[in-house]
């Protein structure tokens, strides 16, 4: 596989009908494995698998983690980990991308649904329903009214209310409430009451993990990249393996077979080493469990354990639309919508906004394209499925991407097989999950999250534009309240900065006999009021009024409010006995400005001539146009 499976101009993908129809290209659009499949081979097949059962030994132990996270029992970790392998391939455009349960959204799932698993599934429909109709309505780019510092702000916060919600665990510490607040207070309040099993298992499992993620690291980026992929620069790893694939011989040497062991051993003990650290999640829990197991067969109960577990795969069916309380009360669904409140704009914007990101950042490193309405389609159509098999809302995960692109995935195909690694588990493991011990599991979510605590973003912020700072901070600061108010709040603030900016766009005024007014942007309606403000007080209420020059070569598009602002504007300063020319407007302005036929309108190209003092000549008395 010489070229990438998913890249190249339409036009040039095999399967492509003669005459290349257009309900053939229409339909590919919508199914995007129309695309790669006609050329799909054995060796994609078999670098897809490598992957496929690579990512899955990371999407196992990390969905019984995140299930905790969100409240839930471990099995509806798994649940939610294995629709999205069967559904991206169809309708995904990245062939980097694995969706399943990820921290922030399981945070996010926590605090609307409350532990209560009916109330998951049928946010997870909700969210799926509202994911689809965006992409179906092609509405994607509502996305990009998220600025960078929100998603920072929310991204930080929620890392560090994931990271300290799991101490509890690590500690085996009980009776801690879910409330960030409330939870910091009463972590350290019953420190006392630690159990030691349970905090020397999660010391030991995190010491661990981090070593074997510096280990890995430390082998370079050459090492990391899993097994070797034959489908060029496009798979050469994700944002984590920039280097892209390199030899581990160095030069080769004649100095016998002796000397050729030395690299071949120490190349196998890199690969080891490298792919025990790329699935040291499994590792770790899989000891842990081990371990826990062993003390509790024979009577030593030192740990705490997620206990009895719900055996087999789930049932496929349409969630319960409605929930009957212990007391016997009926919650309608229109009851339980309501109780979602807000979530059900923040859930599923989160969801896209983390999905998307994730696959551009690897599209980008690998040498493809994504669209993010396909992609908005793809995570909706999941969710909407994931919903029948009693899964929670799900998106994209940067890290099982990042281990499914260095294992050298060629297609969306690497999903299957993760998938059929997460049902293997629901199918015969099981009854094992019940002694994996909850400190194992939390040291596996603090380091996933961990890096998600990004402290030189502040720094970047005030050197490069500090105001950016305020929805950063805002939506930081709130997110400790609720998550959503973090979200929902940065996006208000960033909204309104950014309406502030179109009301109030800069205007540079320079007096050079007559005045210049140069707009620093573009000019739309809310911007009328403000540049007749500033004509009203450097020019018109001038003693004597002064003419005014108004460089119009950044305004790109007007609108009916402005053209009733100008026209009002043209007929004071007639009446004052000044000018107003327009200069070096651009075509498409133009053309709208001489179709409104405004009274008394002077337009030129030559500002450097109206600037010398021949404005009457140009303007006040010359012809009407350019």
């Amino acid at each position: 596989m010489e070229q990438p499976l998913l890249g190249g101009p339409p036009g040039a993908r095999c399967g492509a009908p003669p005459g290349g129809r257009w309900w053939y290209r229409a339909l590919r659009s919508w199914l995007p494995v129309l695309s790669w499949l006609p050329r799909y081979s054995l060796s994609a097949l078999r670098m897809d698998v490598v992957a496929g059962l690579t990512v899955g030994l990371t999407t196992v132990p990390q969905a019984l983690a995140y299930a905790e996270v969100a409240g839930l029992p471990v099995q509806y970790g798994l649940y939610s980990a294995f629709m999205g392998g069967f559904i991206y391939p169809l309708l995904g455009t990245s062939k980097d991308l694995t969706l399943g349960p990820t921290a922030i959204m399981s945070l996010l799932c926590a605090s609307v649904v409350g532990g209560r698993p009916g109330r998951a599934v049928l946010l997870s429909l909700l969210c799926g329903a509202v994911q689809t109709a965006l992409g179906v309505l092609r509405l994607g780019f509502l996305l990009d009214f998220v600025s960078y510092p929100v998603i920072k702000g929310f991204t930080c916060a929620a890392a560090v209310t994931i990271g300290f919600g799991q101490i509890k665990n690590l500690l085996g510490l009980r009776g801690v409430p879910q409330t960030f607040y409330l939870e910091v207070y009463y972590t350290f309040y019953r420190l006392p009451e630690a159990r030691l099993g349970d905090a020397l298992l999660g010391l030991l499992c995190l010491a661990l993990l981090l070593t074997l993620q510096w280990m890995k690291s430390s082998l370079g980026p050459q090492n990391q990249g899993g097994p070797q992929n034959q489908g060029g620069p496009q798979n050469q790893g994700g944002p984590q393996n920039q280097g892209g694939p390199r030899t581990l011989e160095g030069p080769r040497t004649q100095e016998g077979p002796q000397n050729q062991e030395g690299p071949r051993g120490s190349r196998a003990a890199r690969r080891f080493v490298c792919g025990a650290a790329t699935v040291r999640n499994a590792v770790v829990v899989l000891a842990a469990s081990g371990l826990a197991a062993a003390c509790l067969t024979s009577g030593f109960p030192v740990f705490t354990v997620t206990g009895k577990t719900a055996q087999g795969l789930p049932a496929f069916r349409p969630p319960a639309t409605s929930e009957t309380t212990a007391n016997g009360t009926v919650v309608s669904f229109l009851e339980i919508v309501e109780g979602f409140g807000g979530s059900l704009a923040v859930i599923p914007l989160m969801g896209v906004l983390e999905s998307i990101a994730i696959a551009k950042a690897f599209a980008s490193q690998n040498d493809y394209r994504v669209d993010a309405n396909q992609e908005l389609l793809a995570i909706g159509l999941t969710n909407i499925m994931g919903s029948f098999v009693s899964a929670y809302p799900v998106t994209g995960s940067f890290g099982r991407t990042a281990v499914n692109s260095q294992s050298g995935v060629c297609t969306p195909a690497g999903g299957i097989m993760n998938s059929a690694v997460v049902m293997l588990s629901l199918a015969f493991l099981m009854p094992a999950f019940c002694y994996i011990p909850k400190a194992s599991l939390a040291a596996v979510i603090i380091c996933a999250v961990a890096p998600m605590v990004d402290y030189g973003v502040v720094v970047e912020l005030w050197r490069v534009r500090k105001r950016d700072l305020l929805p950063f901070s805002l939506t930081f600061l709130l997110s400790f309240w609720e998550v959503q108010y973090g979200l929902l709040g940065g996006v208000a603030l960033s909204g309104a900065m950014l309406l502030h900016h179109a009301a109030r766009p800069p205007l540079k005024v320079t007096d050079h006999g007559v005045l210049l007014v140069e707009l620093g942007s573009g000019l739309s309606f809310p911007a009328s009021e403000h540049l007749s403000h500033v004509l009203h007080t450097h020019a018109l209420l001038a003693s004597p009024p002064r003419s005014v020059v108004l460089d119009f070569l950044h305004v790109s598009s007007i609108d009916s409010t402005v053209l009733s602002e100008l026209r009002a504007l043209l007929r004071l300063f007639r009446l004052r006995g000044a000018g107003l020319l327009l200069s070096r407007v651009q075509p498409s302005v133009q053309a709208v400005l001489l179709a409104a036929d405004l009274p008394g309108l002077r337009l030129t190209d030559d500002l450097s001539a109206a600037l010398q003092g021949h404005v009457d000549e140009l303007s006040w008395t010359g012809a009407q146009g350019c």
